[in-house]
């Protein structure tokens, strides 16, 4: 393979993950308006929309793979291909927590409604950013971003210990909700593992930018 084919090649491999992460980010997005508004149908689309992120994995690993047989990239290249291998993965698994989270709100429907959880709704807006960061800084190779991702990821991490302590307290005064209590708690673990996949991808643009691997995770 020629260098301007090779290159050409991988332009279009880095513009198929961008695409794998912004149908996540639409999941994303998706399963929050359908647990808001209750609405069975969008939670449903969430999940088949699942089928496509499943396809891009594979597409996308398929194509990191020729490129390492068909010419042996060097440095920077081969770090990129790397990166991108490890990135879809935490991508994928986002997607599923998205399913996760629209099956959770397809049981919610069918039960008596609570209160909206205010720190869940914010909870949702901080993976959402979290995740729209990520994947500018892929874009833009910004190596700074391991930075803020810390500082977004604990804040992630806070609200989803007041959404704890709240639904603790709302099933002792309230032991009845407890079935929906339970579940929108599941919901904010999911989001929280969103964000700890997100801290993944930080890592990865990290190394693949310096060469050099850091562990966000204690």
């Amino acid at each position: 393979m020629l260098r301007h084919s090779f290159v050409e090649e991988l332009r279009k491999l880095e513009n198929s993950l961008l695409e794998m992460g912004n149908q996540v980010k639409e999941m994303l997005e998706k399963s929050k308006n359908a647990l808001l508004e209750r609405d069975e149908n969008l939670a449903k689309k969430v999940i088949e929309m699942d089928d496509i992120v499943d396809k891009y994995n594979w597409d996308i690993e398929d194509k990191c793979l020729k490129l390492l047989a068909l010419q042996q990239p060097m440095a920077h290249d081969l770090r990129v291909i790397a990166a991108a291998m490890k990135i879809i993965s935490d991508i994928e698994r986002m997607g599923d927590y998205c399913v996760d989270i629209a099956k959770f709100t397809i049981e919610l429907i069918k039960m008596p409604p609570l209160p909206t959880n205010e720190n869940l709704i914010k909870m949702f807006q901080l993976v959402e950013k979290i995740l729209c960061d990520s994947l500018e800084a892929f874009v833009n190779r910004d190596i700074n971003f391991i930075i803020s991702v810390v500082e977004q990821d604990d804040a992630i991490d806070r609200t989803y210990y007041k959404i704890y302590d709240e639904i603790v307290e709302e099933i002792e005064h309230a032991p009845e909700t407890a079935p929906q209590q339970i579940r929108l708690l599941m919901i904010a673990k999911f989001l929280e593992r969103v964000a700890d996949h997100v801290t993944n991808v930080a890592e990865r643009i990290y190394y693949m930018e310096t060469g050099e691997l850091k562990e966000l995770h204690e």
